[in-house]
């Protein structure tokens, strides 16, 4: 049967079941071949069969109902009182056994292992019940109660038998067999239904134990099957016997190799009890396990003596009832956890530090950052971090470095490999593109073990991979940014994919700016004259844009073109278009004040769909917007008169009563069949757009 012991295969549970149908298969030869069914009588050998038997199940109660008093299992329980009434009822068969105690036999000694079988069957099938949690409160309350009238029930059934009183005095007739059928069939369906249950069960626990008591209760079916069917003191009637001697008898033997194997009773039936019981003891050794981590991390901070951590394993043994060496597997699994768990916190702060390298960052800040996040993981650690700069180590603002720290500080950045400080400090260097680039120290006050040593290596890389990140970044984005929009320069470094080609439809307000009398005023200016005129209109120009956080897609010439809403998203982008194009002209007019023949801007600002995104070709693109409504945005500013805002009827509805516009009615404009309704922007109503 031990075949089946553990994850079995099919094969497996065929040889059990084969086991366990073997008996009932010999009780069906001796009964249909009735000259098999041997006669044998011996009276001392039943007595002591039967009373071993008793003691077994008596036994094995008592230790199932010290686990449900400490768990508070309604299972366990009604377990040990199925145990307890069969092993009652069983002594009393066996004291009742004739011309041992009794001169004769009578109705108390055939009836007496029928009955209690029948009883220990009741408690079998309600144990395998999933009670709801007021009934199980109730069962507890009342447990003594039960095991007083169970025993009661006993006492009064062995002082009727061996005192020769009525009913139980008289020898039953052979043709008596119907109370006896009635009580098998009720054991067989009650044993049979609790087999199949702890079955189910076991299949999601795979405990021994439980497998132990599913065979139990199948042999004391069978057991049932074979009082019924058997004759008195014939191989038919001894099978019963043997049935429940093996029954009882394997339940034993499973608690006692599982005793032997563990060293202690505490967990024996665990493993039979409530989902309840289970969980909340999965808990308590997890707590356990939880105490002896915190115990263990302690004590390697200084936090907790040896003698500290050692009362807590011992604590933790004693409450579990476990063994030397038990606690000694517990506290390996302890500083393994542990170990674990502090590599995890550490290989965090790794994933970290390379989090922390965003788009733009400063060196100081990523140094504080990283040294913050290694300090926080590794305990007991003094961490600093300095950077080279003008030629020179900087150490931050702190504590004074020794002069020997310092050292072997440039040692490290001088060799470009790992050095070993005072103290058996470590101290690691960052070379970014081949130049020493700053070293971070890890001093905690002694040699450093190797795993923590691979460890911070492996930081001192994340962190020279995030400064030369950094540092790339910090010079993409003032690179790009003299070039673009800083939405957009900002939008490229933190994700490059978006310079792929394409884009989408989104609602943005165009501006285009050009100056009317370019040409006359190229034609008799020099090209410094002209190259200075644009460079102050278009900083000017710029500046409106972007301090409305608008987009300038392009210069062209003595023209230029803004979106707003793109590439990032303004719900009054109208608005802020109408606030650029009025203080770009008045930072125009002041500029030209004192130079009438300088050219004036003349605006056109539309709103609706476009398509936006990057235009071109494979090697060279550009961030840009094309539809209707930016062609109409453009022929607007042709029809502008020099210094002032034209918008459209799109653009005009979306701010709403604080603009101060003249109507010009609907524009036939160049390339479009339809008409355009326009207006001349003079002022903003409430808004200080010159600000």
């Amino acid at each position: 049967m031990e075949l089946v012991a553990g994850r079995g295969s099919a094969a497996r549970v065929t040889v059990w079941v084969a086991h366990l149908a073997a008996p009932l298969a010999g009780l069906w030869l001796l009964v249909a071949r009735p000259e098999l069914d041997v006669h044998w009588q011996h009276e001392p050998t039943h007595f002591w069969l039967v009373l071993a038997v008793a003691l077994v199940s008596l036994g094995l109660a008592v230790v199932i109902n010290q686990a449900a008093i400490r768990r508070s299992d309604t299972r366990l329980l009604l377990v040990a009182l199925s145990f307890l009434v069969a092993a009652a009822f069983l002594g009393l068969h066996a004291a009742a056994t004739p011309q041992v105690v009794l001169d004769a036999r009578n109705a108390g000694f055939a009836y007496a292992s029928p009955v209690g079988l029948t009883l220990a069957a009741v408690f079998a099938g309600f144990s395998a019940l999933d009670l709801s949690e007021p009934a199980r409160a109730r069962l507890l309350r009342r447990s003594g109660m039960l095991r007083g009238v169970l025993l009661g029930l006993a006492v009064a059934w062995g002082v009727v038998s061996l005192t020769g009183r009525p009913p139980l005095n008289r020898i039953p007739g052979a043709d008596e067999s119907a109370p006896a059928i009635l009580l098998a069939a009720v054991g067989v369906i009650l044993f049979g239904y609790a087999a199949l249950r702890y079955y189910l069960l076991y299949r999601r626990r795979r405990a021994v134990m439980l497998l132990s008591v599913v065979t139990a209760y199948v042999l004391l079916a069978e057991a049932a099957v074979a009082m019924a069917a058997g004759t008195s003191w014939h191989a038919s009637w001894w099978l019963w016997h043997v049935l429940m001697a093996a029954g009882f008898g394997y339940v034993a033997y499973s608690a006692w190799v599982q005793y032997r194997n563990e060293g202690a009773a505490a967990g024996l039936f665990a493993a039979v009890g409530t989902d309840d019981t289970v969980r909340r003891l999965r808990a308590s050794y997890g707590k356990a396990l939880e105490d002896l981590v915190s115990a263990l991390r302690g004590s390697e901070q200084g936090a907790l003596g040896d003698d500290q951590l050692a009362a807590t394993t011992e604590r933790v043994a004693r409450r579990f009832e476990l063994t030397d060496g038990q606690a000694a597997v517990l506290g390996r699994a302890a500083g393994a956890l542990a170990g674990e768990r502090d590599q995890i916190r550490k290989l965090g702060a790794l994933v970290a530090v390379g989090q922390d390298a965003r788009v733009v960052i400063a060196d100081d800040e990523l140094v504080r950052t990283a040294v913050r996040r290694v300090e926080s993981v590794f305990d007991r650690y003094r961490v600093r971090i300095a950077l080279v700069e003008d030629n020179r180590l900087i150490f931050p603002a702190g504590p004074a470095v020794t002069p020997e720290m310092f050292r072997a500080a440039q040692r490290a950045l001088t060799t470009k490999t790992i050095e070993t400080g005072p103290r058996g400090a470590l101290l690691l260097p960052f070379v970014v593109k081949g130049h020493p680039a700053g070293v971070l120290v890890a001093d905690r006050g002694g040699p450093v073990p190797e795993r923590d040593a691979a460890l911070l290596a492996s930081l001192a890389a994340q962190i020279t991979i995030a400064l030369e990140n950094a540092r790339l970044y910090r010079t993409l984005d003032g690179l790009f940014r003299q070039y673009m929009s800083p939405d957009v320069a900002t939008a490229l470094v933190a994700d490059p994919s978006q310079a792929a080609l394409g884009g989408a439809v989104v609602e943005v307000t165009s501006l285009f700016a050009d100056l009317r009398g370019f040409s006359t005023f190229s034609e008799f200016s020099t090209p410094g004259e002209i190259v200075e005129m644009l460079n102050r209109y278009f900083d000017v120009a710029t500046h409106a844009v972007l301090g409305e956080n608008g987009t300038v897609v392009q210069f062209v010439g003595d023209a230029l073109m803004a979106l707003f809403n793109a590439p990032a998203r303004q719900p009054d982008h109208a608005l802020r278009a109408a606030r650029a194009a009025l203080r770009m002209q008045e930072e125009v007019n002041r500029i030209a004040a004192g130079r009438p023949q300088w050219p004036r801007f003349r605006v056109g600002i539309n709103t609706g769909e476009a398509l936006v995104g990057n235009i071109g070709g494979e090697a060279l693109r550009n961030f840009n917007a094309m539809g209707d409504a930016v062609n109409v945005a453009a022929r607007l500013e042709s029809r502008a008169e020099p210094g002032q805002v034209v918008i459209g009827a799109s653009t005009y509805d979306r701010i709403g009563d604080c603009a101060k516009v003249t109507a010009l009615g609907e524009l036939i404009v160049k390339g479009r069949v339809q008409p355009v309704g326009a207006y001349v922007l003079h002022d903003l109503t409430g808004e200080d757009h010159a600000h």
